[in-house]
């Protein structure tokens, strides 16, 4: 079995849990949270996914829950996420339930997982949803992978473009420089090899003050981000930027359809649902667009009229829900929704690459052409001078 790694952000802490009032007539206090210790690496989602699969495995095969969880917890060589598990079982022995043990340990299973694990609870369908909970994440998993895959392909060519260009101009420039300063006599250089003696001259002198501007960008960055104004400015160019703005576009809405179908097939209540699709949107903009749509709804409205009034969603998104809820079979029409959107990222991504590879080798091309051609300047005109005297 692979190993899971748990949160490195876990801490140890107490603290009572009752029973679901909506699972139970009354409510069970459960003991104290098991102290959770051990080390590892911080549990990613891919791992949560893994531990899900592995347990809808056992639990659909009429393994009971308590003993999945014990099996998994022993096979486990994490320390900290095998405490986590540990836990979960006793809170469970002790007359929780398996969400109220999951609610333990919120910074491992979020809103989106524990509601789907309390509907599956309340409908006697839970390894139903352990399945259903665990294709959901494998192919979010899938298509952040593919959308990641294509941000990083031009952030890589572009660091290896520049630290090339860097060792150019620190240590072979400045060899250059003394061979032209000495053979063409006093003469100046061609301009455009000044400009790149210039640029190396600043680079050797002010190195520190290179990276100390690279360091402030970076933070810089950062921390215009962390606030509302950057993060709308950010999420804006996320989905409206050109070239990159429909792929994050797409990817966004596959989330939102799979997330949205996902909840309301396993029987979370629909203004829940929208709300913790909200929360999970990973976008302020489209989680404006939701909580428009779940004010709306509560006030008696359907779904599909205002998704489309929002304008960020595509109008084929409203028209297919519309169609959903018109036939009642509102989950399986965003799972058909999610399915073609996640196609368009697979084409979007490969679109993007073939875009991006020919670009960065031109750009990559024309700055060592540059540098190139900077260098062979002085050592034509040595070569005219050379035939100039000899003839």
């Amino acid at each position: 079995m692979a190993t899971l790694a748990a949160s490195s952000a876990l801490s140890p802490a107490k603290g009572k849990s009752t029973k679901n009032a909506d699972s139970k007539a009354s409510a069970t206090t459960a003991p104290a949270k098991k102290k959770v210790g051990g080390f590892g690496r911080a549990i990613n989602v891919a791992g949560i996914a893994l531990f899900t699969r592995q347990l809808s495995t056992l639990v659909n095969a009429g393994m009971p829950i308590v003993r999945s969880l014990e099996t998994l917890a022993k096979q486990e060589k994490n320390l900290r996420f095998k405490a986590v598990l540990e836990s979960i079982a006793d809170s469970i022995n002790s007359g929780g339930n398996f969400s109220d043990g999951l609610m333990q340990h919120p910074k491992l299973f979020d809103r989106l997982y524990v509601n789907m694990i309390k509907a599956g609870e309340a409908g006697g369908v839970l390894g139903t949803v352990l399945d259903r909970l665990a294709k959901f994440m494998e192919k979010a998993q899938k298509v952040k992978g593919k959308v990641k895959s294509a941000m990083t392909y031009p952030v890589i060519i572009g660091c290896v473009a520049v630290g090339i260009v860097s060792i150019l101009m620190v240590f072979v420039i400045p060899k250059f420089e003394d061979v032209f300063k000495t053979m063409m006599n006093g003469k100046a250089l061609p301009w455009l090899t000044q400009v790149v003696v210039n640029i190396s001259h600043f680079m050797q002198e002010q190195i520190l003050v290179c990276i100390g501007i690279a360091v402030a960008i970076f933070f810089g960055f950062r921390m215009f981000v962390a606030t509302a104004i950057g993060t709308k400015i950010l999420h804006w160019l996320q989905i409206k930027a050109p070239a990159i703005g429909p792929l994050f576009l797409k990817a966004a809405i596959g989330r939102f359809t799979r997330t949205f179908g996902t909840l309301m097939a396993s029987g979370v209540p629909i203004l829940q649902a929208i709300t913790i699709t909200r929360d999970t949107s990973g976008n302020v903009h489209i989680a404006n667009a939701l909580q428009l749509v779940h004010d709306r709804v509560k006030e008696g409205d359907n779904v599909a009229k205002p998704l489309e009034a929002t304008k960020v969603f595509p109008s084929m998104v409203s028209s297919m829900i519309e169609v959903g809820e018109e036939t009642g079979a509102l989950p399986d029409m965003l799972s058909r929704i999610a399915d073609t959107y996640d196609e368009e990222v697979d084409n979007a991504v490969s679109s993007l690459t073939s875009i991006i590879e020919p670009i960065m080798i031109v750009i990559m091309a024309v700055m060592a052409g540059t540098i190139v051609i900077a260098l062979f300047l002085p050592i034509i005109a040595i070569m005219q001078d050379m035939g100039k005297g000899g003839g």
